[in-house]
């Protein structure tokens, strides 16, 4: 009787591995010595300060984000969604990505930032990350904020009064207080003749 050269179970090939999951992905941590970006941000109040920390190349690798007391309960979830942040943006994950999925995300506390970039925020991640967006993707204002007059900075404007374009925006909130909600964004939508229209992201409710 023959015996088998080998009875050991055949091993898989590299990409019969692959197939069980996700690749591994290696870590680039950030040098000992970095640059920092930090920003001061008010929400309906509530005050925090996001440090960004940067790779040479300018782009971010790590955030704090630094709010209410030590040891609450705010600050502590505060302190590990910046790790998670931080650990992601190290393992190679867009920032476009975390952008785009924690944007425009409705939780209370919401309101008015003082930031004509901005203007109102829906939530404090809502904030952060479309600040990041337009601080390290875009780098340009929002389209509703950008468009300030020249003639309103002329007329003495206090620096915690908002745009006039934001006014405006206000107003005709007011006007539409039975107005359907954005589909897209979940702002409150004006009417735009027999229809309504989404002052935020410009999105209409079927007419063009």
């Amino acid at each position: 009787m023959s015996q088998p050269a080998n009875a050991a179970p055949a091993r898989k090939s590299p990409q019969q591995e692959d197939l069980s999951g996700p690749p591994a992905a290696n870590r680039h941590r950030l040098p000992d010595e970095r640059v920092g970006l930090t920003h001061h941000f008010s929400i309906a109040g509530h005050e925090g300060y996001l440090t960004v920390g940067l790779y040479p190349n300018a782009q971010p690798g790590e955030i704090f984000i630094r709010m209410a007391k030590a040891g609450s309960t705010i600050a502590g979830l505060m302190e590990c969604f910046g790790t998670v942040v931080s650990v992601s943006l190290q393992h190679g994950v867009p920032l476009k990505v975390l952008c785009d999925k924690l944007s425009h995300t409705r939780f209370e506390p919401s309101g008015w930032t003082g930031n004509e970039e901005l203007g109102y925020a829906k939530s404090i991640m809502d904030y952060l990350f479309r600040w990041m967006e337009v601080r390290f993707l875009s780098g340009k204002q929002l389209a509703l904020f950008a468009a300030k007059a020249a003639a309103d900075k002329n007329a003495g404007d206090e620096p915690d009064q908002a745009p006039a374009s934001v006014s405006q925006l206000l107003e005709d909130s007011y006007a539409s207080a039975d107005a359907p909600l954005c589909t897209t964004c979940g702002s409150l939508m004006v009417r735009n003749g027999s229809c309504y229209k989404c002052g935020n992201c410009g999105g209409t409710s079927g007419c063009s």
